[in-house]
């Protein structure tokens, strides 16, 4: 059978976040898995070989790039769905909530969430436009919906009024390399990144919905209340509308204690997990929050927000806080500061929360969505 991907959030270099993980991690399995099968991998731009996983695999290049609403409409309506009239295959898996309208041929959608419909104020007017018009008619255009969490799925249903039992929940998960690492590891972790000093870590790209500000409202009312040494990291890419974090930032009494540290390697952020005292992450909203279990997986604490999906994925090994009260965080990083035992007992429950997830199970329970709509008996 030839079944069609959207692929493009498989960009080319070195860092997938989110979405591009999730792409990325679960193709990778059915590919290898199902040999028999013929993948047709739609990109938007040139892609890079090493998204090739396997000989069943085909990749097509169509324009325009799709970066922008005007393109999106450009990119799904017109040449994806060109591409399935002409190619007819036997169902179009998207991996990245965004599909077309304009085919008769199956479709498979994954949705990781719907903070546009939340927070619209986080993205341009055309954007929210382009969501408000296209997100529900693609969810309820699909013959077969994929939550990447059951808030996820829950939203979906209260905001669309798509039946609850038409959407499968698959995970995300943690990839293998995140593990505890040694105290020697941890120290010239410390000593390279932090002065020599413990710290709170963030991990995630810079962007209102991170909740950024409050963060470190949170750790200038944290260093005032302990006095302690301990700094906070921040870790990852400046991405849209992060000017109010940069303002706080330099008006912030403690600010020499916080290191923004950029994108790192994947093999310095697992050391940066396990060396700190706590993961400190606390967005206002997420469809999943894949930095939640890859801190639990290299035996870190975790502080993580009390709503939308985080509970759910942080499973009763995390200290939960209300992200809108940066008081409710500073005291949740003076318990981590101040009770070892605590931070002990977070570390034991979050080895096992993170059993729950596991790439090749996600691989396998999308691989199912994927045969149902086909047809195939399960």
């Amino acid at each position: 059978m030839d079944i069609a991907v959207n692929t493009r959030f498989l960009l080319p270099g070195d860092h997938l976040e989110g979405i591009g993980r999730f792409t990325f991690e679960t193709l990778k399995r059915m590919v290898a898995a199902h040999p028999e099968h013929t993948f047709h991998f739609l990109f938007d731009r040139a892609f890079d070989q090493r998204y090739l996983f396997g000989p069943n695999v085909v990749p097509h290049v169509l324009y325009p790039s799709a970066r922008h609403p005007f393109l999106w409409v450009a990119w799904f309506e017109g040449a994806v769905a060109w591409w399935l009239r002409r190619h007819r295959p036997a169902v179009f898996f998207s991996p990245d909530g965004y599909t077309t309208l304009a085919t008769r041929v199956p479709r498979v959608t994954v949705m990781h969430d719907l903070a546009f419909e939340h927070f619209p104020e986080h993205m341009s007017v055309l954007e929210h436009k382009y969501y408000q018009y296209f997100a529900p008619r693609f969810a309820r255009a699909s013959e077969q919906l994929v939550a990447v969490s059951a808030a996820t799925k829950q939203d979906v249903v209260q905001s669309y009024g798509v039946p609850a039992a038409s959407i499968q929940v698959v995970y995300n998960a943690a990839g293998g390399c995140f593990r505890p690492m040694p105290a020697t590891v941890q120290q010239a972790t410390r000593t390279r990144f932090a002065d020599g000093k413990t710290y709170f870590l963030f991990v995630g790209a810079l962007h209102p919905r991170k909740n950024l500000v409050n963060l470190l409202k949170a750790f200038d009312e944290f260093k005032q209340l302990t006095g302690a040494e301990t700094k906070l990291l921040i870790v990852g890419r400046t991405a849209w509308k992060a000017g109010p974090m940069f303002d706080l930032y330099q008006q912030m009494q403690y600010r020499f204690d916080v290191h923004l540290t950029g994108r790192v390697s994947e093999e310095e952020l697992v050391q940066l997990y396990a060396a700190a005292l706590a993961t400190a992450y606390v967005p206002y909203f997420e469809g999943f929050g894949i930095p939640i279990i890859e801190a639990q997986s290299c035996a870190s604490p975790v502080i993580t927000s009390d709503r939308s999906s985080m509970p759910e994925v942080a499973g009763g090994a995390a200290l939960l806080v209300d992200p809108f009260d940066p008081t409710a965080i500073a005291a949740a990083l003076a318990r981590l500061w101040q009770e070892p035992a605590l931070r002990q007992e977070l570390v034991e429950k979050g080895l096992l929360n993170t059993q729950r997830f596991s790439w090749d199970k996600s691989a396998e329970q999308l691989w199912e969505a994927v045969l149902r709509i086909m047809n195939y008996e399960l």
